[in-house]
């Protein structure tokens, strides 16, 4: 029953009661409707900042699941690009300044950026926070998730387990958020539509209760929305640090993918513009350009297979930002981009 109503019943109760006990009756009845208007005013604020900060989470993660999915979209042109050169030197597997990078592998690039470009084409008409979901799955591996289940018809939103990380990613672990995504009212799915003023939401109940009583349940709604409080607070949190962490990411991503283009913008000119396509003939800045292009295609494709959050293992506990691994990857691509001297 709407909060208006309950204040009508209050009064039509205060003029039943006799005058003495209806003064101390009407004062309680009240003070438990006040606590009640004063407890969901505040759990509607609360509300509304669970939505703000699941809205600027959202929005950053997808911007980075789009921005590493639009790289890796692109590593099938880089690959038909050396293919090009003959005679070129085996790129193995190397380390560079103590960092490990995958060698170059071209039908793992062409399957990553067919993958990549199967989640893009599905983003249109996907929820706010899919693309941010693949980013905290780790952008990479869900391509590659998606490369293998495209052909089935298999919707976007389930790709990749794109579904449990969705949106939100899960804050409260495994559970009602995982199932919904960014678009449900968070703040029922933490409180659950009925569970402030329990007990006052029928008319025939309150008429059966005293003031006493009545005040049990206003107190017993407070308490309850105290708790939702603590909770979602506790959720923003985690929502403020992924979307902080998603930020910095995107800068130390943006960075490296600038290094990456500059690189493979020389190659290219060579090949496609001077037509050179013999290793051999190659100047000293074709060949060391090819060979960082190499490098960081190779530190890319790392980034973008770093998952964001680490998954609760139940479904009663928090979801929790990746930061170690995130933290080592930046200051790893930090030293790769610093050891080829194309910083800035």
């Amino acid at each position: 029953m709407p909060l208006p109503i309950i204040l009508g019943v209050g009064a039509a109760i205060a003029g039943v009661v006799g005058v003495g006990s209806g003064i101390s009756g009407a004062s309680k009845m009240k003070e438990a409707n006040d606590t009640m208007k004063n407890a969901e005013e505040r759990h509607k604020r609360n509300n509304e900042k669970l939505e703000r900060c699941n809205k600027t989470t959202n929005e950053e993660m997808d911007k980075l699941g789009i921005l590493e999915l639009n790289i890796l979209n692109g590593f099938d042109k880089f690959a038909d690009m050396i293919e090009q050169i003959q005679n070129r030197p085996k790129f193995k597997d190397i380390r560079i300044e103590g960092v490990e990078l995958p060698k170059y592998n071209k039908e793992e690039l062409q399957e990553v950026s067919v993958g990549a470009g199967v989640l893009l084409g599905g983003l249109g008409g996907a929820a706010a926070g899919t693309a941010g979901g693949f980013a905290a799955a780790g952008a990479t591996t869900s391509a590659v998730m998606a490369l293998g289940t495209a052909s089935t018809g298999t919707a976007i939103a389930s790709l990749s387990g794109a579904a449990a990380t969705n949106a939100t990613l899960a804050a409260l672990g495994g559970g009602a958020l995982s199932a919904g995504g960014g678009g449900m009212a968070l703040g029922s799915a933490v409180l659950g539509g009925a569970t402030l003023g329990v007990g006052l939401l029928a008319a025939g109940v309150i008429f059966n209760v005293t003031g006493s009583k009545l005040s049990d349940k206003a107190d017993e709604a407070w308490a309850q929305m105290k708790k939702a409080e603590d909770t979602i607070n506790k959720i923003c949190s985690y929502l403020d640090d992924l979307k902080g962490t998603a930020k910095t990411y995107i800068t130390s991503l943006e960075a490296v993918n600038k290094a990456y283009t500059d690189m493979t913008g020389k190659i290219s000119y060579a090949v496609y513009t001077l037509h050179k396509v013999d290793w051999n003939d190659f100047s000293e800045e074709e060949k060391t350009a090819t060979q960082n292009s190499i490098l960081l295609v190779g530190l890319l494709r790392k980034m973008c297979k770093v998952s964001l959050v680490k998954k609760a293992e139940t479904a009663d506990e928090m979801n929790e930002v990746n930061r170690t691994e995130v933290d080592r990857t930046i200051r790893e691509s930090g030293q790769v981009i610093g050891s080829l001297g194309l910083q800035g």
